[in-house]
């Protein structure tokens, strides 16, 4: 009966010794470079998908949330954007997380003429239902 028993805590303790896998750091850049693609692409409904509902941006002094950024968005007369990133730092726990990156933007007008931006920025990421949810930018124009 011991021997039957000692295979049988064994296999019940196995789960609890195991831990889970801890959060990549990859998911929240996989996030933000997600939404970023969903503004280039003009995808209102999934870049609400990717964020809190309290998620906001700080940016030229203002404060915007999705919905704000995309009034700006449809008032822009760019009509292509695309976005790179570089340099990023992280930092991640088990319910929250930041990224520190630059963001580099090139974009294209009605009018043809074209415009490029750099940004160093800095996100903030809750885990939402088991998922990381972006809930906060800040972004400064890189001089």
């Amino acid at each position: 009966m011991k021997i039957t028993f000692i295979p049988l805590v064994l296999a019940g303790a196995l789960p609890a010794c195991q831990q889970s896998r801890p959060d990549s750091p990859e998911e929240m850049k996989a996030v933000i470079l997600a939404y970023f693609d969903c503004v280039s692409r003009k995808d209102f409904a999934r870049m609400k998908t990717l964020t809190t509902p309290e998620f906001v941006i700080f940016e030229n002094g203002k404060i915007i949330n999705n919905d704000g950024l995309i009034d700006i968005i449809k008032a822009s007369p760019i009509t292509k954007a695309t976005y790179s990133f570089e340099d990023f730092r992280v930092s991640v726990d088990d319910n929250s997380g930041s990224l520190v990156y630059f963001n580099h933007g090139e974009f294209v007008t009605k009018d043809a003429s074209t415009l490029t931006r750099d940004w160093l920025e800095s996100a903030i990421f809750k885990k939402v239902g088991g998922e990381w949810k972006l809930d906060f930018v800040h972004s400064t124009v890189k001089k």
